[in-house]
């Protein structure tokens, strides 16, 4: 079933558990994802970047969405634009159905993000769709989101965190529904260079001052040791990858107010791994379906396991009620 985030968040957010956002790009990841969460019974947010727009064809990808949606009809999905830079993107978005957005102003000067989110926040809420927003930065590389190298982000990583007092600012001038937060992670593969650690006091210091919203955490993907070690294994080149440790992913949404954790590395190299396993061990091997269906199958454990680090397992019927509860709120679109 197709709906907004909100009836996701309002229960995420003090039930102990948050939301997987994960990047969909093409029909084996969107199948997999969809597929794991009907088997665990849990919510789950679509991502679909800017990249992925131009790569799938929005219309074929978004074909692929509600195929899922009709193939899987008690799993609560909500379709969100991950990385929005401007407001026109942000409207083509919601003329192609998503049902959540996010506009990055992250990387503009306060005043100007704070412009940038309250134009998206009146163009999408005009629409019934709901906005998250980004306030402080993040380090590494994924797509056009650029930010500093691992070893730069650490070393000067105070200075780029979430400002709580400019958080609640932030949240009063521009209506914005959830805000994803700067707490140390990274996107990309080598979010760290040594023990990574996340700044909960920053989390805490926002909830007290924003009681109530809901936080995401970008570059939230582990990236598990036994992928890369098959990666490098086959012919890949990920030295030194470290992801963020899944303990202080599950702690965010127990303990503090994390309703979204965004991943999408993890899935590329689950995906990426099972494929090059099957192009050295089986040379011979030109059918894609004989590697993309290894992949696929692979990405369907991960995100299991993702599901489980959530605590969302399970949660699907909580959603659906809370949500038919609330009198289905759809963007206009769908009403």
């Amino acid at each position: 079933m197709l709906m907004t985030t909100k009836p996701m968040f309002d229960l995420a957010y003090d039930g102990g558990f948050g939301i997987g956002a994960f990047n969909v790009n093409n029909m084996e990841i969107a199948q997999a994802v969809v597929e794991a969460c009907a088997a665990e019974k849990s919510p789950v947010i679509l991502q679909i970047s800017k990249g992925a727009r131009a790569y799938a064809n929005i219309r074929f990808l978004r074909k692929i969405i509600d195929a899922c949606v009709e193939e899987y009809p008690d799993v609560p999905i909500a379709i969100h634009c991950d990385h929005g830079d401007t407001v026109d993107l942000i409207r083509a978005c919601i003329a192609d159905g998503y049902t959540s957005v996010m506009i990055d102003g992250s990387h503009h000067p306060y005043e100007q993000n704070i412009s940038l989110s309250a134009e998206a926040v009146k163009v999408s809420h005009d629409a019934g769709v709901v906005v998250e927003a980004e306030l402080g930065m993040l380090g590494g590389i994924e797509e056009d989101v650029v930010g500093l190298d691992a070893a730069e982000y650490e070393k000067n990583v105070e200075q780029f965190l979430t400002d709580p007092q400019q958080a609640k600012d932030f949240v009063e001038r521009t209506g914005i529904d959830s805000l994803a937060v700067a707490i140390g992670t990274s996107h990309g593969a080598f979010k760290f260079v040594h023990e990574a650690k996340l700044a909960f006091d920053r989390i805490e210091q926002i909830m007290k001052l924003c009681p109530g919203l809901p936080l995401v955490m970008h570059g939230s993907s582990s990236v598990p040791e036994e992928f890369v070690n098959l990666v490098n294994k086959y012919g890949g080149k990920m030295p030194n990858a470290k992801g963020v440790p899944e303990d202080q992913i599950a702690d965010a949404v127990r303990k503090y107010g994390v309703c979204k954790v965004n991943i999408d590395t993890d899935l590329r190299l689950a995906m990426t791994a099972k494929i090059r396993e099957v192009f050295s061990t089986k040379p011979e091997e030109f059918d894609p379906r004989k590697y993309l269906g290894p992949a696929r199958d692979a990405i369907v454990v991960m995100v299991k396991r993702k599901l489980k680090m959530l605590n969302s397992a399970g949660k699907a019927d909580q959603v659906a009620a809370h949500w038919k509860k609330l009198g289905q709120p759809m963007p206009n679109q769908y009403r």
